[in-house]
């Protein structure tokens, strides 16, 4: 028995959704979390205070899920370089994609005024260097945050900052906490270095 063409591509769309589902549940059992994206609130609040810091330079997103975060930073924090670190392949591609979509060719078209750059790369964000960051923005689940506490500890620089949203590093004490005014008062912790 033969497919028609459009069982065989209903057939392969099926297999596709099937294949990134098995990814995204994969990598988030792997990791201890799924990529979660932040609301809107949440997205603003960070943006305030990263238009807070004085300094400017390289902002590094540890565990950028869809995107949604470090899009939202580079379309509202001018002068940064942001840089998105994801390992699961699926929310990795659609970060990607939506960078592109929002910053690359249509860059020149829109009035950014001196616009923040974004990429996205696959990478551990527990292997990753955050030596040259001067901004490291995290939305990850306490066992994350505790496993990168030492990382963070001894690599950033003097004057870099942390924001984290919804969960404390464990025994660091925040400069700032903003309470969002989004249904769950979502905190954003501001650390320094």
């Amino acid at each position: 028995m033969e497919l028609s063409v459009n069982a065989a591509i209903s057939l392969a769309v099926a297999a596709a959704a099937l294949l990134a589902a098995c990814s995204i549940v994969w990598t988030s059992w792997r990791n201890g979390i799924s990529p979660m994206p932040s609301s809107a609130l949440v997205r603003k609040a960070v943006a305030g205070e990263i238009n807070r810091l004085e300094s400017k330079g390289l902002l590094v997103e540890a565990g950028a899920g869809w995107g949604t975060l470090g899009i939202h930073l580079g379309k509202n924090c001018e002068g940064w370089t942001i840089e998105g670190v994801e390992n699961s392949p699926l929310p990795l591609a659609v970060s990607r994609l939506a960078a592109w979509l929002v910053f690359g060719k249509r860059r020149k078209a829109r009035a950014f005024g001196e616009s923040s750059s974004v990429s996205f790369r696959k990478g551990n964000i527990y292997s990753v260097s955050y030596r040259e960051a001067r901004a490291v923005v995290c939305y990850l689940y306490p066992g994350a945050m505790k496993r990168l506490a030492p990382l963070l500890k001894e690599q950033l620089a003097p004057g870099a900052r942390v924001v984290s949203v919804c969960f404390a590093i464990p025994d660091w004490r925040p400069e700032r906490v903003v309470t969002c005014g989004d249904l769950y008062r979502t905190r954003v912790y501001v650390y320094g270095k």
